[in-house]
């Protein structure tokens, strides 16, 4: 019998395996195409529990089957993280349901869309404050799968801050209830016999093992931001404390299904002004970025030369997205334009953003650092964006370009491979030229936006896809790019995650020991490889799953 009537028989949803179907659900929005066996929307946590004892069965009782489960929310993924060729667990079409909004919390099924989301806490004041760029195109469960960060992220942390329990479908077909269990609780769990039991106690072994715990101590990421391997540094210690549901945070999938979220939310401050600093020279970031810290901003956000040029290019779209005439618009750049006829384009644009309860303190804070710059630094062109009204201009920049490049750009396509970097912020100035060089001479279109306030940055170059060296080229720049990373001790991913594009360069930012505990990791939840297999560990479905979605490449 084939697999899909196999599964229609044990789910309420939907199995769809037609070929249109099937392409849609073959890209997100890395470089990667790879065309899954068939599509299945579950209705429920019960579906997906039904899907798992499937897929156990049939890999119980042929070792060598790769049928595996791939969750996926809204694609917009920039790694590939949800591209299978086997079953794609869409959860956008029924899971997408909020559960509960409560005094700071929320319930949430994990195929809502975030701008769905926001708008119902923001009914009460609330927020999740780690929302991405592309937020109103994203959702809750994409952001958990990779452990998402965003412009708030300098003061607010990422996802992961904020999730206090998941309901998980793991590798038994049942839902589990996944929290930070410490104490009591914790020694309750570790001798119940049960499968969660076997599941904590074999986690408690590796992470309290003496080698173990000295070989993640060393491998634990010095930058704030990371979303590349496993955290094994911040579940606990085995003994004392272990947080499981701080493990699936960022797995991508690839330990189980999640089917229920529960979010601690924060309330924000209301009003927001900005200082915005155009730099010249990349150099003078070594002693802006420090100074501009000193000030505790709320935001701290940056983009380049090219991405505003973009944004000029394709005046009429960026009107559109700002939600007003270009005629409005236009008036608003006009001390820009002033600016850059008499100072030129500049190189960088800093954003600087303040919030605070009253417009009068936001404004007052904003102030404070153009007055404290201007002393130290006179030759750098700053001006104050009075209001969140008046700095929308220069989120929509920042959030936007991503999207301009994928769709206006002809005759090239975006191709995020070192988009996610992350390096200490004070090593900014003597990183960014390097970065510059090691690109320079490939004749590469780019853009550079980035977390600033914490050295994450996202480069996006266009690719002729046509061009028959697209594919070393990709590989040659990875790893110089990767290496040159590294040696700040930085990380390979800060939000973006693993996915098919870094999985394997995982094992050269962690090394070997640390590389085999995340085997251990997945050997532990995931046996038979049922979940999302190839991705942040590296086996033999990753080399089938590294296809470039250009003309020439195998398909």
């Amino acid at each position: 019998m084939a697999l899909i009537d196999d599964i229609k028989k044990v789910i309420a949803g939907e199995v769809d395996d037609s070929r249109g179907v099937r392409e849609a659900m073959s890209r997100d929005a890395s470089l990667y195409k790879v065309t899954p066996e068939l599509v299945v929307y579950p209705k429920n946590a019960q579906d997906i529990s039904a899907l798992v004892r499937l897929v156990k069965q049939k890999k119980e009782h042929d070792s060598a089957s790769h049928i595996s489960l791939t969750p996926r929310a809204a694609g917009t993924d920039m790694s590939g993280g949800p591209l299978t060729d086997s079953i794609v667990v869409s959860t956008t079409e029924h899971l997408n349901k909020l559960r509960e909004v409560g005094a700071d919390y929320a319930i949430v099924e994990p195929g809502m869309f975030f701008r769905d989301f926001d708008r119902e806490t923001k009914k009460r004041g609330l927020e999740l404050p780690s929302y991405t760029a592309s937020r109103e195109i994203n959702t809750l469960g994409g952001m958990v799968g990779n452990d998402s960060g965003g412009e708030k992220n300098l003061k607010y942390g990422k996802t992961a801050r904020y999730v206090e329990s998941l309901d998980v479908v793991l590798g038994d077909g049942e839902v589990h209830t996944l929290k930070n269990l410490m104490g009591e609780e914790l020694r309750a769990k570790l001798i119940e016999n049960t499968y969660e039991g076997e599941l904590y106690r074999r986690m408690s072994k590796l992470l309290a093992d003496p080698a173990n715990a000295t070989t993640v101590k060393a491998s634990t990421p010095i930058v704030t931001k990371n979303s590349s391997g496993y955290p094994l540094w911040e579940v606990g210690d085995g003994l004392s404390s272990l947080n499981l549901c701080r493990l699936m945070v960022g797995a991508q999938g690839t330990l189980g299904i999640v089917t229920n979220i529960r979010f601690k939310l924060v309330r924000p401050k209301p009003y927001a002004a900005m200082t915005v600093l155009f730099l010249d020279k990349l150099s003078d970031l070594g002693v802006i970025v420090p100074e501009v810290l000193a000030h505790d901003p709320d935001s701290f956000e940056s983009y380049d030369d090219h991405t505003f040029g973009l944004a000029a290019r394709y005046f009429p779209e960026f009107a559109a997205q700002m939600k007003s005439s270009m005629f409005k618009v236009g008036i608003s750049f006009l001390p820009e334009l002033f600016m850059l006829v008499t100072g030129g384009i500049p190189k960088l644009i800093l954003m600087v953003e303040f919030r605070a309860d009253t417009q009068d303190e936001a404004l007052s804070r904003a102030r404070m650092l153009l007055v404290d710059l201007k002393k130290k630094r006179p030759n750098v062109r700053i001006r104050v964006a009075e209001s969140e009204e008046k700095a929308k201009k220069y989120w929509t920049i920042r959030r936007e370009s991503f999207n301009l490049l994928r769709k206006k750009v002809r005759g090239k396509r975006t191709a995020p491979f070192i988009d996610d970097f992350v390096v200490p912020p004070s090593a900014l100035s003597d990183f960014l030229p390097k970065l510059e060089k090691l690109l320079e001479g490939h004749d590469l279109i780019y853009t550079v936006a980035g977390h600033v306030g914490d050295g994450n940055f996202h480069i996006i170059p266009l690719i002729d896809p046509a061009r028959p060296d697209a594919a070393s080229l990709i590989d040659m720049l990875s790893h110089s790019v990767y290496d040159l990373v590294l040696s700040y001790k930085g990380s390979i991913s800060g939000e973006h995650n693993d996915g098919i594009v870094r999985t394997q360069y995982v094992g050269k930012m962690f090394g070997a020991p640390m590389q085999d505990l995340f085997r251990q990791v997945k050997e532990i939840f995931d046996p038979l490889d049922i979940f999302n297999p190839g991705k942040k560990v590296a086996t033999a479905t990753s080399v089938r799953l590294s296809q470039f979605d250009f003309p020439g490449t195998k398909k």
